[in-house]
């Protein structure tokens, strides 16, 4: 049997108000997040990677100290992240007050900000994973790498960042889709500027304020879709260890 007129009819309505709130919405905030997850996870991977092998194979006094202190963002409410990086590299901060001295620059209200911010947020899912990909590596086949006159570098890159890599990957996939969904230390660090540092979940936060509530409904949507990537192609490679 075909469809009643009746459901052809809302069928036709809710394809005409999508396509119409597609094509009018505004996607500056769907490019800058893409943008602003890039560089935090680069960022992020670069510091965990170097972070989690030191964790995983030095042994020294405080180490157990030092990587809670770097697991910290994970557990504390983003706005101490945001206020801790304010203190940090604000205007009135030693760091700020020399950058915009000698560079007339500054973090604070630029999407350069949102990336401190999510890359901070980001970093302890790519350290923790880095570390335990990296204790998970046989270290007899870095010995044996050793025995043929391989540098430490040279065993490094070509035995125990390959082997360890599907594990890296993996927690850089959950640190892209951290960094994507960050919205607390970003919006106290850049603000909520449209068209500048207004990101996904920012515009969402906007639009659910101002009354827009298709927009938002977009928006989130987009976000779902795009985490549940995300997460699903983490989980494969979760499954490649």
């Amino acid at each position: 049997m075909g469809e009643s007129p009746f459901v052809q009819q809302l069928r036709c309505i809710f394809m005409n108000t999508t396509n119409s709130l597609i094509a009018s919405a505004d996607w500056f905030p769907l490019v800058l997040s893409l943008k602003v997850a890039a560089v935090a996870t680069l960022l992020a991977l670069i510091a965990g990677v170097a972070l989690g092998w030191v964790f995983a194979r030095k042994r020294f006094p405080g180490r157990m100290v030092l990587e809670a202190v770097f697991m910290l963002p994970l557990v504390l409410p983003p706005t101490v992240i945001g206020y801790a990086i304010l203190v940090a590299a604000g205007r009135h901060s030693p760091l700020g007050s020399w950058l915009r001295e000698h560079f007339d620059y500054s973090i604070i209200f630029s999407w350069h900000g949102a990336v401190v911010a999510s890359a901070v947020v980001a970093l302890p899912l790519v350290l923790k994973s880095a570390s335990a990909a990296f204790a998970g590596v046989d270290r007899s086949l870095e010995a044996a790498a050793s025995t043929l006159r391989q540098s430490p570098l040279s065993v490094f890159l070509r035995v125990t960042l390959p082997l360890a890599w599907p594990g890296i990957l993996a927690g850089t996939l959950l640190a892209f889709a951290r960094a994507m969904g960050e919205f607390g230390a970003s919006l106290m660090v850049a603000g909520s500027i449209p068209q500048q540092t207004q990101t996904l979940s920012m515009a969402i936060y906007d639009a659910v304020q101002a009354g827009h509530d298709d927009l938002a409904l977009l928006l989130v949507v987009v976000t779902s879709l795009l985490s549940v990537t995300v997460l699903v192609l983490s989980n494969r490679f979760f499954s490649l260890r």
